[in-house]
């Protein structure tokens, strides 16, 4: 925004006559002043005379035809209908100051222009009109074309102009960006002639820029709704990998099958992380050159959703392994009747391992099962928290009662207030006909469990915490409260109490959701747990994918015993999915690793060290040896190492200790000093 030293200075007609002789200085060759020009000014000008603008223009370029304007007034619909719904907001203002507000589309074309009728008129001449362009490249310094340059807010006043014919006119303007990308989609812009050179201006332009953008977020909400709804049927596929992406070709959704299927097939696409698509973007999201699709997408993958006429995204169906070789037919159609009637054990039985800590935890998840009281499930991403709560469901409820599951992740604002509560038929453009049923309504009489609860935008909390206060619900849109009662189990990674500290997280509410609580140690913490583990998810593979059951060799358990795993269960899970998919062996071995983990030394003997202990029995010797490799290649700084080893500095010294190693720690610093 403008300071008020700013605008004063630029208001005085003298200084207006400073720049106006700069300028002619700075045509002829001369560089100006020093604090003669804003440095925004200055560098807009250079990049006028670089591209060679036309100092003496008078005018933009005449408007397009007709039909050229309806076609891009018919692309740029949703910016359109947007912004002059914002725009005719603010017509009192404009008719006050006599300016006029203005639309564009991220080249500069002007799309719809409002405001007062003597403005208009000036502005015709000029060609400030709908159609024309104002580019920075065609019309030099310019409000609307220098926003859309720099991508920031801009106010140009009188002779900062570099064309000759528009340095009679005072413009504000600002960029509008796409608020899911941030990908700049227009720009709006108040001008007015120079009398009218107003700081408030700079303000309305950022104001009005920033309720368009909202109102695109609350209709791509929508369509992403309609997405979603169209495409949720086809997700549950056994086999085939599904993945739906939205119009800008970002994957907004994937089955559980996506991954390990696009890991089957060699495909590198990483859902974490959304990696976008551009031969999948539509509409006014597609590229201006038609993007090139990825070697490996097959166009018989791809099916269209179209809803009322428009593509709003895609649905991309990767097959998946139908049969593999190796077993009888009879074999095969056993393990695949055994998939489709008991495909996953849920709840406590589903929870492998006999850990010390790992039972403890499932003890008291179970004694917490039979209470009413709010259950807060701690522990790292991929230690099972869906499976304790599922448990803790299961322990506590009726079979036939809802289990509710809502991430709180990912999810701007708007779309989980939705999830959460619900909404109306009308509540908001592209709302659901009929309403929709949010998750907590959902969950009625049963359990609703909240992942990553730490998540939840700081906005929110307070309605939830009401929820679970008064036990009644509100759908957006409605005024008619809804009685409502269900368990609540809530997960996080997050330190809760640090995020209230800093914040982020509501006192009320964390001492609501956290009654009481379980921490779920980490796949580091119970080594022991490694080998079940690794068998039980080679039956299930096995079984999964109807194909002939496999070995693994010790010197491969070792090995994963000694892995860090930061991404715990979940993390091996891949792995062994991953090995069981791309080996063709009988048994897997040490060749089968993905390279991410690490082999351990190796004797002359070709044995590991961790496998020389596991051979006779002692486990404990497969840590100590890892400890103390790690200890000399680290040189003793037990910093390095307690990260190396994925473990706490605490539980580092303990572990030293325990295992009669600071002898070896003593030595390797003698020898490091």
């Amino acid at each position: 925004m403008f300071a008020k030293e700013q605008y004063q200075r630029l208001s005085n007609p003298q200084n207006n006559l400073k720049i106006m002789a700069a300028w002619e200085g700075f045509l002829s060759g001369n560089a100006p002043q020093a604090n003669a020009l804003r440095c925004m000014i200055d560098d807009s000008w250079r990049r006028c005379l670089d591209v060679q603008v036309d100092p003496a223009r008078q005018q933009a370029l005449p408007p397009v035809n007709e039909a050229t304007l309806n076609s891009l007034q018919h692309k740029h619909r949703e910016l359109l209908t947007a912004g002059k719904q914002i725009m005719a907001m603010a017509r009192d203002f404009l008719a006050e100051t006599e300016t006029i507000m203005i639309l564009s589309d991220p080249n500069g074309m002007i799309l719809g222009v409002e405001g007062d009728p003597r403005a208009l008129g000036a502005a015709e001449d000029i060609h400030l009109i709908a159609g024309s362009s104002w580019s920075e490249l065609i019309c030099g310094t310019n409000a609307i074309g220098t926003a859309l340059s720099i991508g920031l807010p801009v106010q140009i006043h009188a002779a900062e102009h570099f064309c000759a014919g528009i340095k009679q006119w005072t413009c504000s303007a600002t960029v509008i960006r796409d608020p899911y990308d941030g990908k700049i989609v227009g720009a709006i812009d108040v001008s007015g002639l120079g009398k009218t050179f107003s700081p408030h201006s700079l303000a309305l332009a950022v104001t009005t820029a920033s309720r368009i953008e909202s109102q695109l977020a609350k209709r791509e909400m929508g369509i992403r709704y309609q997405l979603l709804e169209r495409s949720m049927a086809k997700m549950f596929s056994a086999t085939d990998g599904v993945i739906i992406c939205d119009r800008r070709g970002y994957p907004i959704k994937a089955n559980e099958r996506a991954a390990a299927v696009l890991l089957a097939r060699g495909i590198e696409c990483d859902l974490k992380i959304t990696a976008r698509i551009p031969s999948l973007s539509v509409g006014t999201f597609a590229d201006a050159m038609s993007a090139l699709a990825p070697e490996w997408l097959c166009e018989d993958w791809l099916e269209p959703i179209v809803d009322e006429g428009d593509r709003i995204g895609t649905l991309l169906t990767i097959p998946g392994p139908r049969q593999a070789g190796g077993s009888s037919n009879v074999a095969r159609k056993e393990r695949i009747e055994k998939a489709a009637t008991g495909a996953e054990v849920m709840g406590f039985a589903g929870i492998v391992g006999g850990s010390h800590t790992l039972a403890q935890a499932v003890q008291k998840a179970k004694l917490l099962a039979k209470t009413p009281v709010p259950v807060l499930l701690l522990g790292e991403t991929g230690v099972g928290k869906e499976n304790f709560a599922q448990g803790i469901h299961r322990a506590g409820q009726p079979i036939e009662r809802p289990f509710v599951v809502l991430n709180c992740g990912g999810l701007s604002k708007d779309l989980l207030a939705s999830e959460l509560f619900g909404h109306c038929e009308g509540a908001f453009t592209g709302a659901r006909r009929g309403g929709m049923v949010g998750k907590v309504e959902a969950a009625n009489g049963g359990t609703l469990f909240l992942d990553e609860i730490g998540e939840m935008p700081l906005e929110l909390q307070p309605h939830f915490l009401r929820v679970l206060e008064a036990g009644e619900i509100y759908r957006i849109g409605e005024t008619t409260p809804r009685k409502i009662s269900f368990k609540l189990i809530a997960a996080t990674n997050r330190d809760l109490r640090h995020e209230v500290v800093e914040g982020r997280f509501r006192m009320d509410l964390f001492y609501r959701v956290s009654v009481t609580s379980i921490r779920i140690p980490p796949l580091r913490e119970r080594r022991e747990d490694i080998g079940p583990l690794v068998a039980h998810f080679l039956r299930k593979f096995s079984d999964q994918y109807a194909a002939d059951a496999k070995q693994i060799s010790p010197e491969v358990i070792a090995t994963l015993e000694s892995h860090a795993w930061p991404g715990n269960v979940r993390e091996l899970r891949n792995v062994v999915e991953s090995m069981l998919l791309t080996s063709s062996a009988d048994s897997l071995g040490m060749d089968d690793l993905p390279p991410e983990i690490e082999r351990l030394p190796v004797h002359g003997n070709g044995q590991t060290e961790a496998n020389c202990h596991a051979a006779i029995g002692k486990l404990e010797g497969v840590e100590r040896a890892f400890i103390r490799d790690t200890l000399e290649a680290d040189r003793g700084n037990l910093t390095l190492v307690a990260k190396h080893l994925g473990i706490a500095k605490s539980t580092l010294y303990v572990k030293l200790k325990k295992y009669g190693l600071n002898q070896v720690l003593d030595g390797v610093r003698g020898l490091a000093d």
